[in-house]
């Protein structure tokens, strides 16, 4: 019955989507948009309106720096907006991301149907992962989107780790704040005053986000004070929203850590040398301080940006109650056990107990005994999928995303879903190409953007592999199940179940026993509430 609804569900959106009249006459007409800014020429693409590269903030380099975002002074004439501005500084990571040194770059970008709506659209806002240190709103294809959901789409550039994550010095504007989250919300003001012109809805806009994008939507929920209004449901792909953050003070130590790799010491004269020192020299010095930490430069809390610990806020609902769409992968954490793979790692049966004793200490034994090793399964397998379920303070690991969104849940609508093809390409899109890892990836932390942006390889080039046909069914039913979503259609969802996304077979799933929550939640009762986790009659 279940099933069937579900199904009923897509058939209707599918032909709702399709339904649009082309005589209608509330979408822009020509490529030429008047904003609060100035004008904007895009260009047609894919059978989408695009707009590239428009500046929603004024420069934030030199003695800008670690500024608060403001808005961008207006323009006269008609802007170009025909290519992708820069990515915020990064480094190459992985050998796969490419570096960046552009410090102005507060850009956005805008998609949307070339087909007439009879209504302004939905809008969806897209946050991009790269662990808060990398990723660009330039790397993804926003056309099929645009017209999968026959939606306003908008991506955005946001200040990343050193510049935009890091605790900014004291005498700037931006001291005490995190200001890649602010920049987030100046684009959103941005947008609220402008996309109307781009046959936009303002009070029906989606904040969607992977990964540290993800997270970033969390930050966004957590000061309703901030965002409300600005936002009208929510997104959350790969990311829990009560994983424990640094404080304002402990990240205030760590930027003066980072103030010291990059040699900038003396009182009197560091902020001068911070602001004066290269780039990639500040990244790197950042990186040091890091000290291969996955999440150094992750938000932190107790300041103007992040009020509160966001656990706190979770328990108390003190957050900004918009549905919530809560997914996930499901082999999150077989990605960065690959990437160890292709540095010269070796998971082998003998090196498999000591690998988990390193994450999990002298909880190991209790560990292992639930997680053994299986016959016909690789150990990088069974470790990735062990880390996959929970790893402490970890974000991106399934039973702290479930027990993010029964919190979510108690207060607002929330639907969940995981995206389990095991199928779809993985090298080329989340993972270089080569050396070949040696085991099954399967679905892996962000193997669904490849479903959702086409071609998304996290490089420039766009040059992912294409989907099978069984995997591009699929992809187009995750699209049909988002629309949904955004316009309010997704209540026959299971209540206390996920569903579960593969080839053939979308179903619900019992996601918390299959992955052994109650054990994780009796091991580490600090990452979770108090309530049952299995009572929640709210979530969806």
């Amino acid at each position: 019955m279940i099933l069937n609804s579900w199904r009923a569900l897509i058939a209707m959106a599918s032909l709702f989507l399709g339904a649009a009249p082309l005589a209608a006459q509330s979408a822009p007409q020509g490529d030429v948009i008047t904003t609060a800014s100035g004008k904007v020429e895009g260009f047609v693409r894919n059978g989408a309106l695009e707009f590239r590269g428009i500046p929603y903030a004024a420069p934030v380099s030199g003695d800008a720096r670690w500024s608060m975002p403001q808005p961008a002074a207006p323009w006269t004439g008609v802007l170009p907006a025909m290519h992708f501005g820069g990515a915020c500084p990064q480094a190459a990571r992985y050998g796969l991301t490419e570096r960046s040194d552009e410090e102005n770059c507060l850009t956005l970008n805008i998609s949307l149907p070339t087909t007439k709506a009879a209504a302004p659209r939905p809008v969806l806002v897209w946050l991009y992962g790269g662990a808060f240190v990398g990723g660009a709103a330039s790397l993804y294809r926003l056309d099929r989107l645009a017209r999968g959901l026959d939606a306003v789409v908008v991506s955005v550039n946001y200040r990343l780790g050193v510049f935009g994550f890091m605790a900014p010095p004291a005498g700037t504007s931006g001291a005490g704040h995190v200001l890649g989250l602010e920049d987030q919300r100046l684009a959103m003001r941005w947008m609220k005053a402008n996309i109307a012109a781009f046959g936009g809805d303002p009070e029906n806009i989606t904040l969607a986000g992977e990964s540290a994008g993800a997270a970033s939507v969390c930050m966004q929920l957590m000061a309703p004070g901030e965002t409300r209004g600005l936002f009208h449901r929510a997104i959350i792909q790969s990311g829990a929203c009560g994983t424990p953050l640094r404080t304002l003070p402990q990240a205030e130590m760590f930027a003066a850590k980072v103030a010291k790799e990059a040699g900038c010491t003396d009182p009197v004269a560091a902020f001068a040398c911070l602001k004066a020192i290269d780039p990639q020299a500040l990244i790197a010095a950042g990186a040091r301080a890091a000290s291969g930490e996955l999440l150094a430069f992750a938000p932190f809390t107790g300041n103007p940006t992040v009020p509160r610990p966001t656990l706190d806020a979770l328990k108390a609902g003190d957050f900004l109650r918009v549905p919530v769409l809560n997914g996930f992968t499901r082999d999150e954490m077989r990605l960065y056990v690959g990437y160890d793979v292709q540095g010269g790692a070796k998971i082998t049966p003998e090196t498999y107990p000591a690998a988990v004793r390193a994450i999990y200490g002298d909880k190991a034994d209790k560990v292992l005994a639930r997680y053994p090793l299986k016959s016909g399964e690789l150990p990088a397998e069974t470790l990735g999928s062990l880390m996959s379920d929970f790893m402490p303070g970890l974000g991106i690991t399934h039973c702290l995303m479930l027990e993010s969104g029964r919190l979510l849940g108690q207060h607002t609508p929330v639907f969940q879903w995981e995206y389990a093809d095991r199928t779809a390409p993985v090298r080329g899109v989340s993972i270089q190409i080569s050396p070949e890892p040696g085991f099954n990836l399967g679905a892996v932390h962000s193997a669904e953007l490849n479903a959702l942006f086409p071609g998304f390889s996290n490089t420039a080039a766009m040059t992912a592999p294409d989907l099978s046909p069984a995997s591009q069914a699929l992809a187009d039913e995750i699209v049909t199940a988002w629309a949904a979503f955004m316009r309010g259609t997704a209540a026959d969802w299971p209540s206390g179940k996920v569903m579960r996304f593969e080839p053939g077979a979308v179903r619900p799933v019992d996601a918390w026993a299959e992955y052994r929550c109650d054990f994780w939640r009796a091991e580490y009762p600090a990452f979770f509430a108090a309530t049952p986790s299995r009572t929640n009659k709210e979530l969806k």
